[in-house]
């Protein structure tokens, strides 16, 4: 019996440095990934993770990641104890146990990071930008956010406080992409699957706002985040769900999904989040020209801001650069060139979508 057991992860492992193969073979394909894997395939494993694991109101992903870690734990114990007498035969299940969370990773879910861009799926000219276009796209969203901030406070000093809970937010973002789905069919969203994470604390010791689980498909959010920025992060993980895999569509397909909710709220963290990239980008390149469009900026939206900011601050720990890094490789790796700072590409869509709009 250990005799099979054994010639299973022999396969396994052999199978790994293969698949590891085809994964580098097919990223050089975008144009079958987008047809066959990302409006194919890809759909009914989606679809059919979320009816399947939707319902139940925990994160079963955590679950199964928690379990998961308890079961390497007790398999180093186990190694240390033998004094790594058994240190050939564990270190094939651990290459056995990767290739199975290689091949459902990609197969699940990852293919989609060598899809086509997201510009090109909703038609956007995206091109390299001047400083003027970035003000006149920064302008533009400057305008909606204090319009919207107004209308909830009805005081330009007062900062925005979100009255919902994070399960009604969770209820409410599928209303966005509904309307989003008239303009952008292509950006349809069924079947809700979004849960607080179980391990949230730890999301904010390591700097993350939500995170997707490819495995089972369900989105998660840290629920210590703070409130006014909880729209669009749950938004951002949506837009994963339905196949957006790169950080910049992400952010983009959830600003679309935030702005087109009928819910106020969402709106402003659409805007409140399109703004902090677009102004960031700005004052690199005019801190002059950005300092003067901050000022036509309501004083309760830089409150939000600040807020923002000290609560993450709370959670700095000499861990957590370490951990940024080895997710920035993790994205290099998967056709984001630019690792974390992707998620700030998301100007060159905003500005490309604010031509038209």
């Amino acid at each position: 019996m250990a005799m099979k057991y054994s010639k299973t992860n022999i396969l396994l492992a052999i199978l790994l440095p293969i698949q590891v193969l085809l994964v580098q073979f097919l990223s050089q394909k975008p144009i079958w990934i987008e047809q066959y894997y990302s409006n194919g395939i890809y759909k009914i494993i989606s679809k059919t993770l979320r009816a399947i694991l939707g319902w139940i109101p925990f994160s079963f992903g955590d679950i199964i990641g928690l379990l998961l870690i308890l079961l390497f734990i007790k398999g180093l114990y186990k190694l240390i104890k033998t004094k790594f007498t058994t240190f050939i035969p564990q270190l094939l299940k651990l290459f056995s146990f990767f290739s199975v969370i290689y091949f459902c990773f990609y197969t699940f879910w990852g293919l989609n990071y060598f899809r086509e861009p997201l510009a090109k799926n909703l038609g956007l000219q995206q091109s390299e930008y001047t400083t003027s276009q970035l003000y006149n796209a920064t302008e533009k969203i400057a305008t909606q956010l204090t319009k919207v901030h107004f209308q909830i406070t009805q005081n330009d000093t007062l900062e925005v406080i979100v009255p919902y809970s994070s399960k009604k937010i969770y209820q409410l973002a599928p209303d966005g992409f509904d309307e989003l789905a008239k303009i952008y069919p292509q950006l349809s969203y069924k079947t809700s699957s979004v849960k607080s994470s179980l391990v949230s604390l730890l999301q904010s010791y390591n700097g993350t706002s939500g995170y997707i689980n490819p495995i089972t498909g369900e989105a998660q959010v840290n629920n210590q985040i703070p409130k006014t920025g909880y729209a669009s992060t749950t938004c951002h993980e949506m837009a994963h769900q339905i196949g957006w895999s790169a950080e910049n569509d992400a952010n983009f397909v959830g600003f679309l999904a935030c702005i087109n909710n009928n819910d106020i709220y969402f709106k402003y963290a659409g805007y409140r989040m399109a703004f902090r990239y677009c102004i960031n980008e700005l004052h690199k390149r005019d801190k002059k020209l950005a300092n003067t469009l901050k000022k036509t900026v309501n004083k309760g939206v830089f409150k939000d801001y600040k807020n923002s900011y000290l609560h993450w601050k709370q959670f700095e720990n000499p861990i957590e650069p370490y951990l940024k890094k080895g997710y920035n490789s993790y994205l290099k790796a998967n056709n984001q060139a630019n690792g974390i700072k992707s998620y700030s590409y998301v100007v060159d869509l905003l500005i490309a979508y604010f031509k038209n709009n």
